[in-house]
């Protein structure tokens, strides 16, 4: 049987880059049902990382859905900080799409736990 990941991601990244265009498809796709899980925004981080380019578009689809599943609570618990962790530093480095994204998850929510106010802390977040 047939991995739709690799197949997706191969498809998508076929020219190394995620354009407005892949951006429409994959959205149609993945929140379609209006609902992103944590496995669908992990297979978006990994399109992200693997594209030479990827469109602000691709990015403020990813971080907006997933923003309401991990603020689902109202705050950052230590194991979604762990989470978030190990799916934002697999490739080494923060960006700055991410620290802007883990400001708004700060700024957003309340309540939030040490590990992920510490964690922003050092980011510069």
């Amino acid at each position: 049987m047939a991995d739709w990941r690799k197949l997706a991601k191969k498809l998508a990244l076929a020219d190394g880059r995620i354009d407005t265009k892949e951006t429409r498809i994959i959205k149609e796709a993945l929140l379609g049902d209006g609902h992103l899980d944590k496995s669908e925004f992990e297979f978006l981080l990994e399109l992200r990382r693997g594209a030479e380019s990827v469109v602000g578009e691709f990015d403020d689809m990813v971080f907006a859905a997933i923003k309401p599943v991990l603020l689902k609570d109202g705050s950052i618990d230590a194991g979604e900080t762990k989470w978030l962790k190990n799916l934002f530093m697999s490739d080494g480095k923060i960006d700055e799409r991410e620290k802007k994204f883990l400001h708004s998850l700060k700024e957003s929510g309340s309540g939030h736990s040490a590990e992920f106010l510490e964690w922003c802390k050092s980011l510069g977040v």
